[in-house]
Order: C-alpha cells, then structure tokens, then sequence
C-alpha cells in the first residue's frame, strides 16, 4: 500500500485515477481547489488547496509516498511549482499526467507541430511540452511523465493497451486513442512497479 498524493482529482482524468488507484488498496489525499466536486471514498481524503502556492501546496504533500498530478497545464500547476512543492515536503517520486502535444510523428517532429493540430489545444500542449522540458533538466527527483495518445476520452477499462516512448501511437486503422480508464491503469502499474524513472511514456492501443 502506497501512501499517494492526487492533484486535480476532480477532473476527468483525475478522478479515474483515483478509482484504480484506491480499487488496488492505495490510501490517497485528493487535492483540488474545490474538493465539493470530489466524491468521498474509502481510503479518501480530501484536502483543498490552490497547487499553484508552492508553500500551501507542500504542506499538504508532506508524509506522502508520492505525488501524481493530473492538473491542466494552462491554469494549473507548472514544473517548477510542483518541484519545489515536492522538495519541501520531502517527497522524492513524481508522476505526471501529461499530454500527447509533445509526441513525435516523424523523427523531430512532434504532434503539436503539424499543420493538422487543432489551434484550440495547442496552448495546453504547449504547456504539457514546457513541463516534459523541464522535468528533463531535473537531477533529484525520481519523475515519470505519462502521455495519452491522441484522443483521450473516458470510455471502456479493457486492460489491453501498448507502451510506447516518444512516438505517437496509432492502432491498425491509424488512430491515435487511449481511454482514460486504461491510461490509470498503466499509471497505477508504474506506481507499483516502476519502469519508467526519470523519463516519459506514452499509453495507447
């Protein structure tokens, strides 16, 4: 049982997370502005607090295993807010929830870069690609950041889905999807067994 820290537990893919991860045993503190949206569970606590405050947002960290953030990149926390977060409180292990912007098509060429990526998204996947940047430069902490593939939607818990590294990935009829249920599970995965230490992943069928 691991002890785990969830930013953003209220949105969408938050809250999934918080199913598989609480169904496998974990004990989880759920943090969010506004905790009302959240639903209490066992082995859930909830905890309000604005994660863009490093001081309040690592008070509430502290005596964590580990800290999963599945915020928005645009309105939500940012690199070096949840690293010094987590270095105030003392907790050595980030995952993050990031984006599939940042994946490469072609070698260099990442999604976000290609003339069909929809302008609606590409200030939040500029975002997610700012946060994978400088993850990378990070020496103390042990991060891992998760990219979904393409389309990211809630939908079946099938439990069968490929890993990938950088590329993009895209099933037999070229399409590029990952349900937010099976993107928890291989998060939930990588909590209990890690794989994937200071790098990214992706997730996909």
């Amino acid at each position: 049982m691991t002890h785990i820290a969830l930013l953003g537990i209220t949105g969408r893919a938050g809250s999934r997370i918080a199913t598989e991860l609480l169904q496998r045993g974990h004990t989880l503190t759920g943090i969010a502005r506004n905790v009302s949206k959240a639903t209490a569970r066992p082995g859930l606590t909830l905890k309000a607090a604005d994660a863009t405050d490093v001081h309040a947002l690592a008070e509430v960290l502290q005596g964590h295993d580990l800290v999963v953030s599945s915020t928005p990149f645009v309105g939500g926390i940012d690199a070096p807010t949840l690293i010094a977060a987590a270095k105030q409180a003392g907790v050595k292990r980030v995952i993050v929830v990031g984006g599939a912007g940042s994946l490469e098509v072609a070698p260099g060429v990442a999604l976000i870069d290609t003339p069909e990526f929809p302008a609606i998204y590409k200030a939040e996947a500029s975002g997610g690609r700012a946060f994978l940047q400088a993850l990378r430069t990070e020496r103390e902490l042990d991060w891992t950041f998760i990219s979904p593939s393409a389309f990211f939607e809630p939908g079946p818990r099938t439990g069968r889905f490929r890993l990938g590294g950088d590329q993009l990935l895209v099933d037999a009829d070229g399409k590029s999807h990952i349900s937010m249920e099976d993107y928890a599970i291989a998060l939930a995965d990588e909590i209990e067994t890690p794989r994937h230490a200071r790098t990214r992943f992706t997730v996909g069928y």
